[in-house]
C-alpha cells in the first residue's frame, strides 16, 4: 500500500504540470495574435485640436517601445514556458526513470523479501537441525563428561600413584647422586691428597735426589781428593812398608833362625829322626817367654823332642821392635834334626 500512495503523489503532480502547461501555451498563442489596440480619435477631435508633431512622434515611440516590450515580454513568456515544458519534460522523464526504479526496487524488494522468507525457512530448519544436532552434541556431552571424569578420576589416581612413584624415584636418585656427589668428592679429595703427596713426594725425592747428587758430587770430589790423598799415602805408605816389610822380614827370618838355632841346640836327637820333621806352633810373650806350644803334625819323636827342647829352653829368641814382635808371637816352626 505505501509503494502505491508513492507512484500516485508524482503521477498527480506530473498531470497538473502539464495541464499547466497546456493552458499557458494556449493563453500565449491568444496573446501572440491579439492585435494592439489603437487608439479611435475621431476626426470632430482631429479638426478641433492641434496636434504637436514632437508629441505624435513620441508617442509613436512610445508606442514602438510598448510593442518591443510586449513582444520582449512575449518571447520571454514563450521562452519561460518551453523552459518549465523542458523542465516539466525531465521532471516526467525523472518520474518515470523514478517509477522504474521503484518498480524494480519494488520487484528486487519482492525478491528480497522472498529469499529472506526463504532464508527463514533454511534458518527455521537450520535451527532445528541445530537444535537436534545441540541435543545430539549435549548428549555426547554428557557422556564424554562421565567419561572424562571417571577418565580423570583414573588419571588422578594413577598421578597421585605416579607422583608417590617419581618421589620414591626422586628421592632414590638424589640420595644416589648424593652418594655420588659423596664418592666424586671423596675420589677427589683421596686424588688431591695423592696428588698433593705425590707432588710433596716428588719434590721432596727431587730434593733428595739433587741434595744426593750434591753429595755425591761433593762425596765424589772428596772421595777422589781423598783417594787422591790415600792413593798418594798408599804410594807412600807402601813404598815404607814395602821397605819396611824387608827389614821386618829380615828381622823375622833373622829371629826365626835364632830360633831355630835355640831348639836345635836344646833338641835331643837320633839316628831314627834323620831326614824327618815336625811343626810346632809356639806363642810368645814379648821378652820371649814361650807361653805354650803345640805339635801340628810331623813324625812323633821329632815333634816330642822337638817340645822337650822349647821346654827346656824356656825363652826364645824375640825382636824389641813390636811390630817384628807382633809377626812373631805366634808362629809355626819346622823342626828337622841336624846331625853333625
Amino acid at each position: 500500500m505505501a509503494d502505491n500512495s508513492n507512484v500516485a503523489l508524482p503521477l498527480s503532480i506530473s498531470a497538473g504540470i502539464h495541464i499547466g502547461v497546456i493552458i499557458i501555451l494556449a493563453i500565449g498563442i491568444d496573446f501572440t495574435h491579439k492585435p494592439e489596440p489603437v487608439q479611435q480619435v475621431s476626426a470632430p477631435a482631429v479638426k478641433a485640436v492641434m496636434v504637436d508633431q514632437q508629441k505624435v512622434a513620441n508617442q509613436v515611440e512610445k508606442l514602438k517601445q510598448e510593442k518591443r516590450d510586449a513582444e520582449r515580454r512575449e518571447r520571454e513568456r514563450q521562452a519561460e514556458l518551453e523552459r518549465k515544458a523542458q523542465e516539466a519534460k525531465q521532471a516526467r522523464e525523472r518520474e518515470q526513470a523514478q517509477l522504474k526504479k521503484l518498480a524494480e526496487e519494488r520487484k528486487q524488494q519482492e525478491i528480497e523479501t522472498q529469499k529472506a522468507n526463504d532464508a527463514a525457512k533454511a534458518v527455521q530448519v537450520k535451527q532445528q537441525q541445530e537444535k537436534e544436532k545441540a541435543q545430539k552434541a549435549e548428549a555426547d556431552r554428557k557422556q564424554k563428561e562421565q567419561e572424562r571424569k571417571l577418565a580423570e578420576d583414573a588419571a588422578q589416581k594413577a598421578a597421585e600413584k605416579r607422583k608417590v612413584e617419581e618421589a620414591a624415584a626422586a628421592k632414590a636418585e638424589a640420595d644416589r647422586k648424593q652418594k655420588e656427589a659423596e664418592a666424586k668428592a671423596k675420589a677427589e679429595a683421596d686424588a688431591k691428597a695423592k696428588a698433593e703427596a705425590k707432588a710433596k713426594a716428588d719434590a721432596e725425592a727431587k730434593a733428595k735426589a739433587e741434595a744426593k747428587a750434591k753429595a755425591d758430587a761433593e762425596a765424589k770430589a772428596r772421595a777422589q781428593q781423598e783417594q787422591e790423598m790415600a792413593d798418594a799415602l798408599a804410594a807412600e805408605q807402601a813404598a815404607l812398608s814395602q821397605t819396611m816389610n824387608k827389614q821386618m822380614q829380615t828381622e823375622v827370618g833373622k829371629y826365626t833362625a835364632m830360633i831355630k838355632s835355640t831348639i836345635q841346640r836344646n833338641l835331643v836327637v837320633d839316628e831314627s829322626m834323620r831326614g824327618k820333621t815336625c811343626t810346632v806352633s809356639v806363642r810368645l810373650a814379648n821378652d820371649g817367654f814361650v807361653i805354650s806350644s803345640q805339635t801340628q803334625g810331623g813324625d812323633p819323636n821329632v815333634c816330642r823332642a822337638a817340645k822337650a827342647a822349647i821346654l827346656k829352653a824356656g825363652k826364645l829368641p824375640v825382636s824389641p821392635d813390636p811390630a817384628v814382635y807382633n809377626l812373631m808371637k805366634e808362629i809355626n816352626l819346622i823342626v828337622e834334626p841336624t846331625f853333625n
